[in-house]
C-alpha cells in the first residue's frame, strides 16, 4: 500500500514551528512536525521573556516616520493580550520603571507610553503612570539617584514551556511531533516539487516522511533549509545575538522591572526580576550562526557594566547564568544596516518548488506568523481550510476565567499533597507555572518520596523530572533542567548539581524502552 502523505510537514519545532502546527492541527489537517535539536531549543528558549509590543520599536517608528514599525506595536501589543488570557499560567503582567532625570523627561516618556497604552486598544493590561522619587526608591532601593520614573506594562512568560505545550497541545490533537530528529534531505517530483524529506535521528536511522505541502520554520536556519530545497536561492537571513545575564541579586525587589532607556550606542536593556535573582538583557550584536547562543566576553562585561552603573551601591554581582540567542531578522535590502535598527516584521515566502518559509519575526507575533503561513499552505493544497475548532492549551481551561478559578482551586489541593515545609508556596506556583491546570495529576500519581523538592532555586521534584523524559519528549539532562523546568538558565551549577540524577532517570527510561522493544 502507497505511503500516506501528511498534509502538512513542519520543519522546526520553536515558537513558529510549533504555532504552525497548533493552529493546522485546529484546522483538521494531518501534520508532522520535525525537529533537529530540543522543542524550543534555539533562540525560543532564549528570549527576554517578555510578551511585549517593543517601547523601542514604536520610539523609532516616530523618529523615522515609520508605518511599518508602528504596526508592528501594534500587532504584537494585541498578541500580548493573547497570550495573557489563553495561558494566564504561564504569562503575568509586569510592570516595568522607565527613570528620568528631569520633568521634561517624564513629560516625553509619559506621552510616548500613554500612546503605547491606547495602541493596545481593548487588550490593554494597565495604564503607565507616574512614580515619584521616593517610591522609585522603595521598590528599587539600590537604584542610582532619579528624579523620577513612568512606569508601564508589559507581559513577562515562560517562553520555553509555552513553546513546549504548543506542540503537546498540537500533539494531543493528532499531530506527529518528533523531536532530535534533523530533516537531511528534501525529495521532489519530477516535475519539480516538493513531496517529502528526510530525516535522522540521533542513533543516524532514517525515515521519509511525504507531505503535501512542506513549511520551513527552522528560524536562524531558515536558509539552510530554503538552499537544500534550492542551492541557487538568495539568502535572506541575518542572526543577531542577544545576550542575557542571570545575576544572584535581587535589584528589583518590589517587583518592577528596570527598562533602561538609552544607553551609550543607544540601545535599551532590561532588568527585570526573574526567580527570586535579576535577569539582564539584551544585547544585539550581528554574528555568525555558529555563534548565536554564547554570550561573548565583550557582551558581558558591557552588561555587567551596566548593572554598576545603574545599581552603584549594590555589592558585586555574582552571574550565575549567561545565554544567548539568536534573533532571525530579515536581511535589508541595503549593506551595512545596524541589526538593531531592521523591523522585527516576517514574510511567508513560497519558492517555486512548493517550500514555504516562515522568516523574520518576534516570539510575540508567533500566531499571526502561523496564519499568514496557513495562508500560503492553503494555497499549495488548492483548497480551502476548515474553519479552526477550539483547542485550550494544554493545562489551560476553555476560557480564562475558567483557568482561573481551576488554578485556585487546584492550590488548596496541592497544599494537601505536597511536603509541608518552607518550599510548599514556591512549589506550588512551580508546578503551577509550568503545568497549569495539570500540576495536581501529575503530582498524585506519583509518590511521595519523588514529591520533594530537589533545589531550593527552582523546587523541581523527581516527579517531575519523570514526567518529562515520559510524557514531554525530554532526552537529555538540559531538555530537562533548561527548557521543561528553567533551572539551568537561573543557576548553572545548581543544574549541573542535579544532571546526574537526570541522567539516571533518563537511562532508566532508555531500559524501559529497550526492553519493551525486545518483546
Amino acid at each position: 500500500m502507497a505511503e500516506q502523505p501528511f498534509d502538512l510537514l513542519v520543519i522546526g519545532a520553536g515558537a513558529s514551528g510549533a504555532s504552525v502546527a497548533y493552529e493546522a492541527s485546529r484546522r483538521g489537517l494531518s501534520v508532522a512536525l520535525l525537529e533537529g535539536g530540543d522543542i524550543s531549543g534555539g533562540t525560543s528558549c532564549r528570549s527576554t521573556k517578555l510578551l511585549h509590543g517593543g517601547v523601542r520599536y514604536l520610539e523609532l517608528a516616530f523618529k523615522t516616520l515609520d508605518l511599518a514599525q508602528l504596526k508592528l506595536v501594534r500587532e504584537a501589543l494585541l498578541e500580548r493580550g493573547h497570550w495573557l488570557q489563553q495561558a494566564p499560567f504561564l504569562a503575568h503582567r509586569l510592570e516595568l520603571a522607565l527613570p528620568t532625570d528631569n520633568v521634561l523627561g517624564q513629560a516625553y516618556y509619559r506621552l510616548g507610553l500613554g500612546l503605547y497604552d491606547a495602541l493596545s486598544g481593548r487588550q490593554g493590561i494597565g495604564s503607565s503612570r507616574l512614580l515619584s522619587q521616593a517610591k522609585l526608591q522603595q521598590v528599587m532601593p539600590q537604584l542610582r539617584p532619579c528624579s523620577g520614573a513612568v512606569a508601564y506594562s508589559d507581559g513577562q512568560f515562560n517562553d520555553a514551556r509555552l513553546n513546549l505545550l504548543l506542540a503537546l497541545t498540537a500533539e494531543r490533537a493528532g499531530v506527529v511531533l518528533q523531536n532530535h530528529c534533523r530533516v537531511v534531505g528534501l525529495e521532489t517530483t519530477p516535475e519539480g516539487r516538493l513531496c517529502a524529506a528526510v530525516s535522522e535521528d540521533q542513533s543516524g536511522q532514517q525515515r521519509r516522511w511525504a507531505a503535501r505541502v512542506i513549511v520551513n520554520a527552522t528560524g536562524i536556519h531558515a536558509d539552510d533549509i530554503r538552499q537544500m530545497a534550492d542551492p541557487a536561492v538568495t539568502p535572506r537571513m541575518l542572526t543577531s545575538r542577544g545576550s542575557h545575564l542571570v545575576v544572584k541579586e535581587q535589584l528589583c525587589p518590589g517587583g518592577l522591572g528596570l527598562l533602561v532607556p538609552s544607553t551609550d550606542d543607544g540601545r535599551v536593556l532590561f532588568m527585570l526580576p526573574f526567580f527570586g535573582r535579576t535577569l539582564v538583557g539584551t544585547t544585539d550584536e550581528a554574528c555568525a550562526q555558529q555563534e548565536a547562543t554564547t554570550p561573548s566576553e565583550s557582551e558581558e562585561s558591557y552588561l555587567l557594566a551596566y548593572v554598576k552603573r545603574w545599581f552603584p551601591n549594590a555589592s558585586p554581582v555574582s552571574v550565575t547564568s549567561r545565554w544567548a540567542g539568536g534573533r532571525p531578522l530579515l536581511k535589508p535590502a541595503g549593506e551595512g544596516l545596524d541589526s538593531s535598527r531592521v523591523v522585527r516584521e516576517h514574510d511567508v515566502e513560497t519558492l517555486p518548488c512548493g517550500l514555504v518559509s516562515v522568516m523574520g519575526g518576534k516570539w510575540t507575533t508567533c500566531r499571526p506568523m502561523a496564519l499568514d503561513t496557513l495562508s500560503a499552505v492553503e494555497a499549495q493544497l488548492g483548497r480551502p481550510l476548515p474553519a479552526p475548532r477550539a483547542l485550550p492549551l494544554q493545562g489551560a481551561a476553555s476560557d480564562h476565567a475558567g483557568t482561573v478559578a481551576g488554578l485556585e482551586e487546584q492550590r488548596q489541593q496541592l497544599k494537601e499533597v505536597l511536603p509541608d515545609g518552607q518550599l510548599q508556596d514556591q512549589q506550588i506556583q512551580h508546578l503551577q507555572g509550568n503545568h497549569g491546570l495539570n500540576a495536581l495529576s501529575l503530582i498524585a500519581s506519583s509518590p511521595a518520596s519523588e514529591r520533594e523538592p530537589l533545589s531550593d532555586v527552582i523546587p523541581v521534584c523527581l516527579a517531575e523530572v519523570r514526567h518529562a523524559v515520559q510524557h514531554e519528549h525530554a532526552r537529555s539532562w538540559e531538555d530537562v533542567l533548561a527548557r521543561r523546568c528553567r533551572l539551568a538558565m537561573v543557576d548553572t551549577d545548581e543544574a549541573r548539581r542535579l544532571q546526574p540524577l537526570v541522567d539516571q532517570v533518563l537511562d532508566q527510561a532508555d531500559g524501559s524502552t529497550a526492553v519493551a522493544a525486545g518483546d
